[in-house]
């Protein structure tokens, strides 16, 4: 029996939000711990991790571990569905996701469980020279600016600022942060612009972005709610066409 109930639907709306413009389907695994994902997208540039521990939800029971493979466009669409004020329920029957909405109206939708023939990917396990934090929002408007001119964007950190930037054939872009953490490698790497748009539709995980850095990496973002209990997690590899 599998049962996770949820007072805050902007949770998973804003989780899915993401990982269905990144993956087209993904298995979610549950157990006593909690519900969590793994998924890498088709062309192997991004890679996605979700934590919600069951302390997070407001009730939650997993008797045994259970894989649950949905298509991620479908249950987007259902999500969509839910109101601010809606408490969502999951739970599973002989192959169904139901997903149900207790607002104003009780209303139960059934997403159809997919086969799924692979196991889920774990991360590879990457050391990076540098760890720092930035608002969420300065991230976001950063992306906006540089989409002015560049369909990519340059994000390089030193012992000072981190800096995104952008040249274009019609202009450039270059933004500046004080991130006043203890930064003592300078790291740089260009990645697709159009993949970080991806990731930031989860705007409403978490106010703080961590980010992670090295030399031609793949950029490592990490959204951690407050209360520890959430983590939604991206991996996204560099472009190494580097600037000319």
């Amino acid at each position: 029996m599998f049962k996770a109930v949820l007072n805050d639907p902007n949770i998973l709306k804003t989780s899915f939000d993401a990982i269905s413009s990144i993956v087209d389907e993904v298995q979610m695994q549950a157990d006593n711990e909690g519900l969590r994902l793994d998924a890498l997208d088709r062309s192997h540039i991004t890679f996605v991790h979700l934590e919600l521990k069951s302390d997070l939800f407001d009730e939650f029971s997993c008797i045994k571990p259970l894989k649950i493979n949905v298509d991620t466009e479908e249950l987007m669409k259902v999500l969509k569905r839910a109101k601010s004020d809606d408490i969502v329920e999951l739970s599973t029957d002989e192959g169904n996701l139901i997903v149900t909405f207790e607002g104003e109206a009780r209303r139960r939708f059934k997403i159809r469980l997919i086969d799924i023939e692979y196991e889920a990917p774990s991360p590879p396990e990457l050391e990076y020279p540098t760890e720092f934090e930035v608002p969420f929002s300065l991230l976001k408007d950063s992306i906006q600016d540089i989409d002015i001119f560049s369909d990519k964007i340059a994000l390089m950190v030193d012992k000072d600022k981190f800096i995104s930037s952008a040249e274009g054939e019609f202009g450039d872009a270059n933004i500046e942060y004080l991130h006043g953490e203890k930064i003592e490698n300078k790291a740089k790497s260009v990645f697709s612009l159009e993949k970080i748009k991806e990731m930031l539709k989860a705007d409403k995980f978490s106010d703080t972005v961590t980010l992670k850095l090295g030399n031609d990496m793949p950029l490592n973002l990490s959204l951690k709610m407050v209360t520890e209990d959430g983590e939604l997690s991206f991996l996204l590899a560099p472009r190494i066409e580097s600037e000319e």
